[in-house]
């Protein structure tokens, strides 16, 4: 939030961006700091804020029970499930990663959810199973694609009808503290992520790719580091005022983060070929 330079407090310290408490409690999925992060079932650490950002972090929580999610960072959860399932199910067919036809045969099916049991656990196989065929039956499901406009205009319309059904599934709980999300639902967000990340993400073709770039990104941060010269004039000033390693290392993170995938790359090019 504060990459965007929209609000000085009275000290002269950049703010990011004027957000109301409800907006920053929704962004806060993680309520606990990089020291005390907790893995993901994929092993990865997860947190919500860096330690010189805990005066914001315990503004914005005053009041709300320590490592719990507000309502509104469970409905901004949940609306990121959806968004990025039913988004990146679409993007995956345009682009030829997922063929709809395979969703049909049964023996694909059957591939496929055995290796989503293996990440999220053989209990919910049954589960997976027949949320699979829920979505199959889902009216307007595509069984078939080519890259034409009546059949983008097909596909588009699968995931209105998606987006739809998630979001009239979940309800507020009557405490208004928690979005409660049906079983079902939470199975076929599931379903349509693992879907994804079988035909894409874990694609052992696509593996070299996201190594390149996860050593371009730390390469370009090691760069900056060790020559702070090469920082951005926005940054080089974070980078006088920071007084410690662990300060100076979060300035480099932030102009590593401020960049999109194409000035990334051409940053790196510049500084470290």
């Amino acid at each position: 939030m504060r990459l965007e330079p929209k609000t000085v407090d009275t000290d002269g310290v950049p703010r990011g961006l004027n957000l109301t408490r409800a907006s920053l409690l929704a962004s806060m999925k993680y309520p606990w700091d990089a020291g005390s992060a907790e893995a993901d079932p994929s092993g990865r650490d997860k947190f919500g804020f860096y330690e010189d950002d805990r005066d914001v972090f315990d503004w914005v929580r005053s009041g709300v029970p320590e490592r719990s999610l507000s309502l509104e960072a469970t409905i901004m959860d949940f609306s990121d499930d959806v968004a990025y399932s039913v988004h990146d199910f679409e993007d995956a067919i345009v682009n030829g990663f997922i063929d709809p036809t395979l969703l049909s045969d049964s023996n694909h099916r059957d591939e496929v959810l055995h290796t989503m049991v293996s990440w999220v656990g053989h209990d919910q196989a049954d589960s997976l199973g027949a949320a699979w065929e829920r979505l199959t039956g889902v009216t307007g499901w595509v069984s078939s694609f080519r890259p034409q406009r009546a059949e983008l205009a097909r596909l588009k319309n699968l995931t209105s009808t998606l987006i739809g059904r998630f979001a009239l599934s979940a309800v507020v709980d009557d405490t208004r503290k928690t979005l409660v999300v049906p079983a079902e639902t939470a199975a076929e967000i599931t379903v349509l992520k693992g879907i994804v990340s079988v035909h894409v993400m874990a694609h052992t073709a696509r593996q070299p790719i996201y190594l390149e770039q996860r050593a371009m990104l730390i390469s370009l941060a090691e760069h900056l580091y060790s020559h702070p010269e090469s920082l951005d004039p926005v940054f080089s000033g974070d980078w006088t005022l920071a007084t410690t390693p662990a300060e100076r290392k979060r300035v480099v993170s932030d102009q590593v983060a401020s960049l999109t995938d194409q000035s990334a790359t051409a940053l790196h090019e510049r500084l470290c070929s």
